[in-house]
């Protein structure tokens, strides 16, 4: 009997615990965190969330008051994204010149293209940089280029959303430690498959929180820069030169015996035909002339 007792309140403490995380249900993408959807046998279902009650709220109410409960701004975390396009003399140099500067920051290449041929190409590099140094590559990037056409920078701000998935996990992985406490107190094949499929998807969303967590912590850790690259039309500036004019006028006269090589191969061609029609045209005239004379 006492037995079934502690097991009855361990039970309830499960049932508390799963209540509050229903509670902090509003996540950062704005969706809803599943709560725990059958408890064991002897485990009533968590009460539904009130419709006017938030995560903030909840938050504050824990935190002893209705304050501000964001990081300071040396603690936020940015998501920072740029993108500039650089007019350069060669483009495969200058596309090693991008790899060089991700690397000498402490970052690196995430793709690297190139388009066109040698005559008139283009490319395309992107790469990640440690957040800190962000301004001091585009600083750096300007500096191997002929010419700026567009630059532009954007930051976003996802302190709130950090913020509100470390809270989640926290809670999740005190979930999944209560269960596997109840787990140990099961004593039928019936109540141990229910906390384990409980303890399953438990995991599950852990596992979904740490990898948003992740995330966010690589792209505010390492900020993305697109680099297009664009090859300037270079205007030649060199003086006269006798030999350029020697080589112009030989390629002028051969282009011109060319020209009357092809005319004099079309008339040699075309003599028969100029017989014939010349022949057509004397009889044409005898006839007319003896007709006449009649």
């Amino acid at each position: 009997m006492k037995k079934s007792l502690k097991f009855a309140l361990l039970t309830l403490l499960i049932t508390a615990l799963t209540l509050t995380i229903g509670c902090s249900a509003a996540t950062s993408t704005q969706k809803s965190v599943p709560s725990v959807a059958t408890a064991p046998r002897g485990v009533p279902a968590p009460a539904p969330m009130p419709p006017n009650v938030s995560y903030d709220s909840a938050a504050e109410s824990a935190s002893g008051g209705s304050g501000d409960i964001m990081p300071a701004t040396s603690d936020r975390k940015i998501i920072r994204t740029g993108q500039i396009t650089l007019e350069v003399a060669d483009i495969g140099k200058s596309m090693e010149g991008v790899a060089t500067i991700a690397t000498d920051l402490g970052g690196y290449v995430v793709s690297s293209n190139r388009y066109g041929n040698d005559e008139k190409s283009s490319g395309r590099v992107s790469i990640r940089i440690p957040a800190n140094r962000f301004y001091e590559a585009f600083t750096r990037l300007r500096n191997i280029a002929i010419k700026v056409p567009n630059e532009s920078t954007n930051s976003q701000d996802i302190t709130q959303e950090y913020t509100d998935l470390k809270t989640r996990l926290s809670n999740l992985e005190a979930t999944e430690a209560q269960y596997l406490t109840l787990l140990q107190k099961a004593q039928t094949v019936e109540e141990i498959l229910k906390v384990q499929k409980e303890i399953s998807n438990v995991r599950g969303q852990i596992e979904q929180t740490k990898g948003r967590i992740l995330y966010y912590d690589r792209t505010t850790d390492l900020s993305l820069i697109e680099v297009m690259l664009q090859q300037t039309q270079t205007v030649r500036t060199n003086g006269w030169n006798p030999l350029d004019t020697f080589k112009s006028a030989i390629n002028g006269l051969i282009d011109f015996g060319k020209v009357l090589v092809d005319i004099l191969i079309w008339i040699v061609i075309l003599i028969p035909v100029w017989i014939i029609i010349w022949v057509i045209i004397f009889l044409i005239r005898r006839h007319y002339r003896k007709k006449q004379s009649a």
